[in-house]
């Protein structure tokens, strides 16, 4: 990784700002994109006198597209790309904010491709690599998270277009997919009244794995160019059963859907829908602070 030019979309924290640090002190030299100045700018402290660091909103293509030239102008080239912004936010789909439930979507999914629509003129230059963050819930479609479930369906589907499309290209293409990590916003959905407990008595996501486990394999799939990035590795196996899996999930639903439905109206009616079903962590507060101000 030394010398490489890695730009970090979300790594104001959680896991973009630890990848951050990791590559950094491979070598790499990072640009960090994300919605939190003071947060950006102590990363970037952590990376090193190379580090560089830019405000940016990924539901903003402007935005996104003055920061990406700003890197160019610094450091002449982007060699890999971690499309990692994105958000959380619990809810029923037929009682949340649907302002929110769209969100989810502009910043998770239309976010990555955004990010890919600004940089691939870069990254082809360099015959780079992207990495595009999905989820464990491209597979396991959990109730309570419709909205995520969707927009990290679709990233894994736009990662494997696209690594047909740009293979001959030079640019090879991975995606990652985790299932609960030891971050903010999966501490945010566990603090959530209704959905925390909701997601703790869920088989294959009850347990919270530790951050440095998904630095590791995100290490090592950037320096491998992986096709795919698995956190932890039995989601690969898992994949095979992805036809199962949907009849298994609603049979566990009807054990827990029904209450847990009854105590989502009541939140909603007692805090409302936006407070409710609000992105979780600091940086969905940051981000629901920045959809206000549009």
């Amino acid at each position: 990784m030394a010398g490489k030019v890695v730009l970090i979309t979300g790594a104001s924290r959680g896991i973009g700002a630890a990848v951050a640090r990791r590559l950094a002190s491979e070598g790499a030299r990072l640009a960090l994109v994300g919605l939190e100045p003071d947060e950006l700018k102590k990363v970037a402290e952590d990376c090193g006198p190379e580090a560089g660091w830019w405000e940016a909103d990924v539901t903003d293509t402007d935005s996104l597209r003055t920061a990406v030239e700003a890197v160019m102008e610094k450091y002449g080239r982007i060699d890999v790309v971690v499309a990692n912004a994105g958000i959380a936010a619990p809810g029923f789909s037929r009682s949340m904010d649907p302002a929110v439930w769209e969100r989810v979507l502009d910043v998770d999914l239309y976010g990555v491709w955004r990010t890919v629509h600004v940089t691939l003129p870069h990254l082809l230059e360099s015959k780079g690599y992207l990495l595009l963050v999905s989820s464990l819930a491209a597979v396991v479609h959990i109730p309570g998270l419709a909205s995520y479930n969707v927009a990290k369906a679709g990233v894994e589907a736009m990662g494997n277009s696209l690594r047909a499309e740009l293979k001959h290209l030079g640019v090879d293409v991975g995606v990652a997919h985790l299932t609960f990590v030891d971050t903010d916003m999966v501490r945010g959905v566990d603090e959530h009244p209704v959905f925390g407990k909701m997601r703790t008595g869920v088989p294959l996501v009850s347990r919270v794995y530790p951050l440095e486990l998904a630095v590791d394999k995100f290490d090592q799939g950037i320096r491998k160019r992986s096709r795919v990035v698995h956190v932890p590795g039995w989601i690969g196996p898992l994949k095979m059963f992805r036809a199962l899996l949907p009849h298994l999930v609603e049979l566990g639903a009807r054990f827990n859907v029904p209450k847990a439905d009854r105590a989502a109206l009541a939140d909603i009616e007692a805090r409302g829908a936006a407070a409710s079903s609000r992105a979780t962590g600091a940086g969905g507060l940051a981000d629901t602070e920045k959809a206000a101000q549009r």
